[in-house]
């Protein structure tokens, strides 16, 4: 977790009970980059929702990006995004919701997924579907 805030004790614990960081790492390359911030407002909403959260996707690199049909600036790159297995409606108005508590403000709506992210250098306050 490298980028964002460096986090105390108490952030990391809560990003560790509910996520393993196996779970953001690029499947082409291994790595993981997230935002910490991001992080740790995942694992509140995580806590909100009272689901499992099953990450999807998290850090890409560029080419696994380019190879999953990622748009070239997805904040997948960047750390500030994940995408969070739904498959039925009640799951996924218990994510939605408890995403928003935690104060995210970009969501996309796949059939079987939840993109999630907080890219600063995205437009704010936008639901889209897929």
């Amino acid at each position: 977790m490298d980028g964002g805030l460096i986090m105390d004790k108490w952030a990391r614990d809560q990003v560790k009970a509910f996520f393993g960081r196996y779970e953001f790492q690029c499947e082409c390359c291994g790595r993981e980059e997230m935002d910490s911030d991001f992080l740790l407002r995942l694992s509140i909403a995580r806590a909100e929702a009272g689901v499992q959260f099953i990450i999807n996707s998290g850090w890409r690199c560029v080419p696994h990006n380019r190879e999953v049909g990622g748009v070239p600036d997805s904040a997948h790159k960047h750390g500030y995004a994940v995408d969070i297995k739904a498959i039925d409606s009640e799951t996924r108005f218990k994510i939605i919701r408890a995403l928003l508590l935690a104060g995210f403000n970009r969501i996309g709506i796949g059939r079987d997924f939840i993109h999630v992210d907080s890219d600063p250098d995205k437009p704010a306050g936008v639901v889209w579907l897929y």
